[in-house]
């Protein structure tokens, strides 16, 4: 198949991407192509590559033309026209604590200019996936952490986009929390067919949630497939089958302790910080 049917038909598709800040080589060389309808992970360390990758796919970092296409449209030659394709949550929150549910996503519905005769019936109707119709109307301040990231997606889903970027989506999340978010996730992705990528720091979150996976170390790509693809490959460690894990290691060297410990510190932190300003 040629590259140009690849463009049309590819959801997200990067060639060669790189992106330096000074002298520092944030992403070098990346190739990715995601399937229609597929939840794709980016995996890796803090330093990786990426958040990069997220921005540059999402056009809030400029990227090179002719590197990075969405449904076929260069980001770099048609970046409005992208950002109307895409939904993206990122690390941070996002919602004012000071509006009710309701009045978060109505936001975000004239900010993706929805026709105004369309706005309350897309609203209405994204609330009810993320399971928010009851507390729609109380400010946002009021909801559990676990409540805010599914706002968060509300918001970022009604503008119904063909591809939902979440980068660390579950961060600072409690176990019955993080399954939540994802069964919201997949149910909008079986309905609509809606292509999602995901950056996780969590193993078996990638290994339980997404159907393929790229592990990105030092701003290159390492290992790409599904995760049963990547562990078979591997075979045994220790005497048992290898895990996500196990790859995240022989990839990356020692630095899953990194990974999990100082990065998801700095995640909480950040999360922290931007939870006392939502309220």
């Amino acid at each position: 198949m040629t590259d140009t049917v690849h463009a049309v038909t590819d959801p997200v598709r990067t060639r060669g991407l790189r992106y330096a800040f000074g002298d520092h080589v944030a992403v070098d060389g990346l190739d990715l192509a995601l399937h229609p309808g597929e939840v794709f992970g980016l995996l890796g360390p803090n330093g990786a590559g990426k958040t990069t990758t997220i921005r540059v796919i999402t056009t809030l970092l400029p990227a090179p033309p002719g590197t990075v296409t969405v449904a076929g449209l260069d980001v770099a030659r048609h970046r409005r026209q992208v950002r109307r394709l895409l939904g993206y949550v990122p690390q941070q929150l996002s919602a004012d604590g000071s509006l009710t549910g309701r009045e978060n996503v109505a936001l975000f519905a004239r900010l993706f200019d929805l026709p105004r005769r369309d706005r309350a019936g897309a609203v209405d109707g994204v609330l009810d996936a993320m399971g928010l119709t009851e507390a729609a109307d109380r400010t946002a301040s009021t909801y559990s952490g676990g409540m805010v990231r599914r706002l968060e997606l509300a918001q970022a889903l009604v503008s119904a986009p063909q591809v939902l970027v979440l980068d660390e989506p579950t961060v600072g999340l409690d176990p019955v929390a993080r399954s939540g978010v994802w069964d919201r996730i997949h149910e909008v992705r079986r309905e609509t067919g809606m292509t999602v990528l995901v950056t996780t720091h969590a193993m078996e979150e990638a290994e339980l949630h997404c159907d393929r996976v790229a592990l990105l170390h030092r701003g290159t790509k390492r290992a790409e497939g599904t995760p049963a693809e990547l562990t078979a490959a591997l075979g045994r460690v220790g005497g048992v089958p290898a895990t996500l894990d196990d790859v995240f290691r022989h990839h990356t060297g020692d630095t899953l302790a990194q990974a999990a410990g100082e990065g998801s510190m700095r995640d909480v932190r950040t999360a922290r910080r931007t939870a006392r300003r939502v309220g």
